[in-house]
């Protein structure tokens, strides 16, 4: 159905900049033209901008709720069994609710802990068929990882200390028999055969280098470069990871390179401690990173060189990681954070706000298998956000660039409307496909029931903690 709307002011892009008093036209979820020189509408005003992609996600619970706080990523992800989706099904449609009415026509969802409560074929299922009840665009890629369950080596110095019920526990929720290669791509056939369509890319998932065995890297670039299927890795988040490369495989990024897994079918999260010959070769392959800014402060990561990777020609993109600053899924405020920390010293501007603005759409549009540039042009998909120009402008004393008082002060208690491929998903922070309050509401209950199925490890969490900080910081300090 032809539909209109008509905006205050709409971004056309860095290079034409806002226009004012317009009518864009979309039919059949793509764009069919642009009015200018409208008559100003009445009522509330509004700023028309194309919407957000949450490039790097997990489509997990909020992780502060299991008491995974303030703790460095190695710890976390071993405390994060807290919180192991106990229900595929409604554990997606929350996270992918909560970005959907934050203003996301796309997200990320890199699966790296499944609920063992289904195949894994079936709880993929799952997660489309809430993506689909929400309206969101998703790219789904399995996690996989062939070693180093617990630490990035040897565990025994970890386990050892432990009593025999207390090593079973960990073993029970972190060790598991590793997939073959040739297992791993059949399943993700499987999975695409299952769930890919024109709001579903299925893509390749290595949890990082780190966790994957050669043998497993290089079958992954095999396929995706037989198949020209995307891949999403994590690389170098954390300083332990890098003291681990340096130690274990100091050509890793280069070798990466040469086995062909660098390419512009990859997307890597993080990246904060790759060095400069490192982020060169990332750019010259095509490759985007997607920068977590909060999840990387969150877990105590560090700062990434996001300025100088996009300097030295990587493509940028921005994701939340399921741990943006307030833990609420906001990409706008997530995108102000790495506009105000990489976006330039003194009088030298990284980039501008609305051309960064631009670089995280198109990329995240990317990296995530989104079809078009999300700019507004005739035949582009309807992907757009509606502002509240009135709250966003709330002073009206002069005329001001709403791009510029978008990075400003802009949240997403200002989204007015999210529409996907011409399809409202969400409008005055309600998504319109599921009711995300009863969701959480009910997920919550199932949760506090529960946890308390693993009291055994709640109970051994403090020594087990003070164990894994030992091995890590002995791993970084010891030559």
């Amino acid at each position: 159905m032809a539909t209109e709307i008509s905006a205050t002011s709409l971004f056309r892009g860095p290079d034409l900049g806002i226009s004012h008093n317009v009518v864009l036209r979309h039919d059949g979820g793509v764009i069919t033209g642009i009015s200018e020189g409208a008559e100003p509408a009445r009522g509330p005003r509004s700023f028309v901008i194309p919407a957000f992609v949450n490039a790097h996600d997990h489509a997990r619970a909020t992780a502060s709720s299991f008491g995974a706080v303030g703790i460095p990523l190695e710890s976390w992800i071993l405390r994060t069994a807290l919180g192991t989706p106990v229900d595929p099904y409604l554990t997606a449609a929350s996270a992918l609710a909560r970005s959907a009415k934050a203003g996301c026509a796309a997200m990320m969802v890199h699966y790296t802990r499944p609920s063992g409560t289904m195949p894994l074929l079936d709880e993929a299922k799952a997660i489309a068929r809430a993506a689909s009840d929400v309206g969101i665009r998703i790219a789904f890629a399995l996690a996989v990882r062939d070693q180093n369950p617990i630490v990035y080596g040897d565990a025994e110095p970890v386990l050892s200390g432990l009593s025999g019920d207390e090593r079973k526990t960990i073993e029970d929720l972190f060790v598991r028999a590793p997939i073959s290669p040739k297992a791993y791509i059949e399943l993700t056939d499987a999975i695409a055969a299952a769930i890919s369509g024109p709001m579903v890319d299925v893509q390749l998932g290595p949890a990082g280098v780190q966790w994957c065995s050669k043998p497993l890297l290089e079958a992954i670039a095999d396929n995706s470069a037989r198949t020209g299927r995307r891949i999403h890795m994590h690389l170098l988040e954390t300083v332990y990871q890098r003291a681990w490369a340096d130690r274990n495989f100091p050509d890793m990024v280069r070798w990466l390179r040469d086995i062909g897994f660098l390419s512009e079918r990859l997307t890597l999260a993080h990246c904060i401690h790759a060095r400069p010959d490192e982020l060169e070769m990332i750019a010259a392959s095509g490759a985007r990173i997607v920068t977590n800014f909060s999840s990387n402060m969150h877990l105590r990561s560090g700062l990434a060189p996001i300025a100088a990777a996009h300097q030295c020609g990587c493509a940028i993109a921005v994701g939340v990681d399921g741990l943006a600053l307030d833990e609420d899924d906001d990409i706008l405020r997530e995108m102000r954070l790495v506009q105000m920390v990489h976006g330039g010293l003194g009088f030298k501007a990284t980039w501008t706000p609305a051309e960064m603005f631009a670089l995280a759409i198109r990329n995240g549009r990317r990296a995530t298998g989104a079809p078009g540039s999300g700019e507004f042009f005739a035949g582009n998909p309807a992907d757009y956000v509606v502002i509240d120009l009135d709250r966003l402008d709330r002073d009206r004393i002069m005329p001001v660039d709403p791009m510029a008082l978008l990075f400003t002060r802009g949240n997403a208690s200002l989204v007015r409307e999210v529409v996907v491929a011409g399809r409202t998903i969400a409008r005055d922070g309600i998504c319109v496909g599921v009711d995300l309050p009863a969701i959480e509401q009910e997920l919550r209950a199932i949760y506090r029931a529960n946890v308390g199925k693993l009291g055994s490890f709640q109970h051994m969490w403090p020594p087990l903690s003070e164990r894994v900080s030992g091995w890590f910081e002995q791993q970084l300090t010891c030559e």
